[in-house]
């Protein structure tokens, strides 16, 4: 047969395949039936193959099979032709020869073609020790060639086949497949076919039922009584919905792409019509719906291994032991005494969360269990939350001594909570488009549960030794597990989330009898859950005036407490990315600050504030050996601010670094490890104009990022300016680059060159699709002395030059600054002064040119 009759029928191939594909895609489009078009597809290409085959004349010992996706008659736009070869005996050369010329034949016209040639003795061996061959012939079915030598090869495979070990085998791959994606179906950017909670998980129950002889498809399942009418007709719908995104995905970027990014989920919904009812986008409306059918099939395919497992694996000589009338142990497993406990005794629903709270020795629910609880759900109407039991057995959750996060993330999962609690059902798959939350709304609400029962436990003590002494001598943490359940609940209503939250917790104590003092802090908690955080990123803390407001905001030590301990539980739930060390010691230093005091009967004044520091930077400089005498000449160049915004410990490491170079004319630089993480770095040099625009640029050129900044001008004219850096750029570690920082930035600041700008960088993907507005707001301090400069704006490298580059065009002094980072967010705060804030003109051109700063 001659290679131009090969290319031939290429090419009448190629263009009859795009011609039906894009028929397809059109009656796709009109009438969206993925089962039809998956079936159509997958029939147009068995054609397409079976004519190459014809064409190639192959001896008729051999099979042409389908197998895995493509074997189950199933092909979406952009997936492979998964293809198995069988033949008889080994492969002469000519053969090979011919099949080489086929595969070329497939990828010529088109088909994205994975394939093996194998005789039948090579494909059962290497099937035998390989859970992913076995799963690909399982699912396989011939396309053309030897019929009868397919069916002797089907026959001795399934023979071979052990359900117990297949089972098991599929079992650790869902395992480990689920762990690379964090063992949550929750991800922002989710995997609609490899995620838990994806198609592969609805695929590995049927391939599990398929190899232990259960069933083929749902409806043999169902007949089989593996699974109920109910789940019959909610996988059906779970499939058909991730059937048609995965097929839009395909359509959309014109390639086999599965995963759900940020770029594509707007252009998805539109596709899909789908239409927000409320405020929301319809990318946002679209992925909630997604996420809860991700938790549907997490459910399903949970119950249905655990059926099979109980099938394939009998617990033997397992006595049941009685618990109570409703529930008995069953190996190592709650079960129930009968399948109508919950039909008939509606508080056993929660009553088994409970249980599992105080047997630790149990590890989880039996199959029936499970199944019965999650068809159970809908008995939790509202005669059932006002139930007086069923409030007893729910607050109970929160004040057991274990299990308290499993308990509520197995009602999350079972949506027991979302029905209980119905305002929590409405955030549940609720996506937050902040830059900062990397998880849906109930995600994060369960993950600062989460956080503060670690406080709890002693081994994880020394994660942050300091909240777990302040969380085990708190009384009645529980009620900070009640705050954390309702800090976010309101999230996506409109308006403030932590006021709403306030009347949705406030209820929730009255209906559930909590006692006045813990409703008020409960309350207190969720309404206040943001301040804290926001005084230490945002205001000077140093400053006695700032911690002597909070403190009157607080009121108490058990309110200060409680504020603390779910405010870091809150950020570290938000992402791995906004929580670092530096948050950590600002957080513990404002609250060791306001502590202070709110124990003390009469507050220090502020000239006794800057008494009490020099005298502790007194005895610090004397462990040096130095005099009491040595400060005096460098002190006398400092006003009350400077003492006032400095703690102790860094008026002393100023001291000894310039009390004999008071009057020097190189600048000096110094640097530590910072305790909160990063570094800290002093220069002091005469000053002059653009002096912190230059060491913002030489700050993000070598890769730091600028989280705090107290800028200071001493009477003779020199600046003394500190700042804390945090490494953006992986550099070498922070002590290593100490001789690196001084050295360059102290030949910087001797030169008259002017700022070398920073690269720009790029902006993620996150940015692009959630652009965030930038804000700028200039108003008075509490003094009025000074102006605040607030800015919002998103995070990117050499931003805060920009904003200083902004601010020396205008001759406007930074007097100080407070860095804060949320993800890819900025939220920086300036204590700023200049004859440019005097006038409404200026300032309003201020206001403009910074917003354009912010834009770029």
């Amino acid at each position: 047969m001659s290679a131009d009759a090969d290319l031939a029928l290429a090419k009448t191939l190629r263009e009859a395949l795009r011609v039906k594909r894009k028929a397809l895609v059109d009656d796709y489009a009109a009438t969206p039936n993925a089962a039809l078009y998956l079936a159509e597809h997958a029939r147009l290409v068995d054609g397409v193959l079976a004519r190459l085959w014809r064409h190639m004349a192959f001896s008729p010992e051999l099979t042409l099979a389908a197998v895995g996706g493509f074997g189950r008659g199933e092909l979406y736009p952009g997936s492979d032709v998964d293809l198995l070869i069988l033949l008889p005996t080994e492969a002469d050369a000519a053969l090979r020869e011919k099949l080489a010329r086929l595969v070329s034949l497939f990828w010529d016209i088109g088909l994205e073609v994975g394939h093996s040639v194998r005789t039948i003795a090579e494909c059962l061996d290497e099937a035998a020790g390989d859970i992913t061959i076995q799963t690909a012939l399982l699912e396989g079915r011939r396309l053309i060639g030897n019929a009868a030598r397919y069916r002797d090869f089907r026959a001795r495979f399934i023979q071979r086949l052990d359900p117990k070990a297949f089972f098991s085998a599929k079992q650790l791959e869902q395992e480990e497949r689920h762990q690379r994606y964090q063992d949550t179906p929750y991800s922002l950017e989710p995997n609609c076919k490899e995620n838990p909670g994806g198609l592969r998980d609805l695929q590995n129950i049927l391939w599990i039922a398929k190899a232990s002889g259960y069933g083929a498809n749902w409806r043999e399942l169902k007949t089989g009584q593996w699974i109920s009418q109910d789940d019959y007709i909610q996988l059906q719908q779970c499939e058909h919905f991730l059937r048609n995104l995965r097929i839009r995905l395909h359509l959309l970027t014109g390639r086999r792409e599965d995963k759900l990014l940020f770029d594509h989920q707007e252009a998805l919904a539109g596709v899909m019509g789908v239409v927000s009812p409320d405020a929301r986008r319809p990318s946002e409306v679209l992925m909630q719906t997604y996420y809860r059918n991700a938790k549907r099939i997490t459910q399903l395919n949970a119950i249905f291994l655990r059926s099979v497992a109980a099938d394939l694996f009998p617990v033997a000589n397992a006595a049941p032991r009685p618990l109570n009338a409703r529930f008995r142990v069953l190996g190592d497993t709650l079960d129930l005494t009968h399948v109508k406990v919950f039909e008939e005794y509606p508080s056993a629903i929660l009553e088994s969360f409970q249980l599992l709270q105080t047997h630790p020795e149990l590890r989880g629910m039996s199959a029936r269990t499970l199944r019965a609880l999650w068809h159970a759900r809908v008995l939790v109407t509202p005669g059932f939350r006002q139930n007086p039991e069923n409030r007893r057995l729910f607050l109970g959750l929160f004040q057991g001594e274990r299990g308290v996060v499993h308990a509520f993330r197995r009602m999350n999962q079972h949506d027991i909570l979302g029905n209980y609690l119905p305002a929590f059902g409405k955030i549940v798959g609720q996506m937050q488009h902040d830059l900062f939350h990397a998880y849906t709304v109930d995600q994060h609400i369960l993950q600062v549960l989460r956080n503060l029962r670690r406080f709890a436990v002693e081994e994880f003590a020394h994660e942050y030794p300091y909240c777990s002494r302040l969380h085990n001598a708190f009384a009645r943490p529980w009620t900070l597990y009640v705050a954390a359940l309702f800090h976010d609940i309101a999230k996506g209503r409109g308006g403030d989330h932590s006021l709403l939250g306030m009347e949705d917790a406030r209820a929730f104590c009255v209906e559930h009898d909590v006692a006045s003092e813990d409703a008020e802090l409960i309350v207190w908690l969720v309404g206040a859950h943001l301040q804290m955080s926001q005084v230490a990123q945002k205001e000077d803390i140093a400053n006695p005036e700032v911690i002597a407001a909070f403190a009157r905001k607080v009121g108490n030590a058990r309110r200060l407490t409680a504020l603390y301990l779910l405010t870091v539980a809150d950020i570290r739930g938000t992402s791995p990315k906004v929580w670092n060390n530096w948050k950590a010691s600002l957080l513990e230093d404002l609250y060791r600050l306001t502590l202070r005091y709110l124990e003390t009967d009469a507050p220090t004044p502020p000239q006794g504030i800057i008494q009490e520091r020099q005298a502790e930077a007194m005895n610090r400089l004397r462990y040096f050996a130095l005099s009491d005498t040595v400060q005096d000449r460098l002190w006398k160049q400092f006003d009350t601010v400077y003492f006032l915004r400095h703690t102790a410990e860094e008026i002393a490491w100023h001291t000894r670094a310039l009390h004999y170079r008071i009057d020097i004319d190189k600048p000096v630089v110094k640097a530590r490890v910072y305790p909160g993480g990063g570094l800290q770095v002093m220069a002091y040099v005469r000053d002059g104009p653009d002096l912190f625009l230059r060491m913002a640029a030489f700050f993000a050129r070598v890769g730091y990022s600028v989280a705090d900044a107290k800028l200071h001008t001493t009477r003779h004219g020199y600046a003394l300016d500190s700042f804390i850096l945090l490494d953006v750029a992986n550099n070498a570690s922070d002590r290593d680059m100490i001789a690196f920082i001084e050295s360059e930035l102290s030949l910087r600041l001797s030169e008259a060159a002017p700022p070398e700008t920073p690269a720009h960088g790029r902006l993620s993907r996150q940015v692009r699709h959630f652009p965030i507005t930038p804000e700028v707001h200039i108003h008075p301090d509490e003094r009025g002395d000074q102006q605040v400069l607030s800015l919002i704006a998103i995070d990117r490298p050499g931003l805060l030059y920009h904003i200083a580059a902004v601010l020396a065009r205008h001759h406007i002094a930074i007097n100080a600054a407070r860095i804060s980072t949320l993800g890819e967010r900025a939220e920086d705060t300036f204590l700023i002064s200049g004859h440019a804030l005097e006038k409404r003109r200026s300032r309003l051109k201020l206001e403009q040119d910074l917003l354009e700063a912010l834009s770029l």
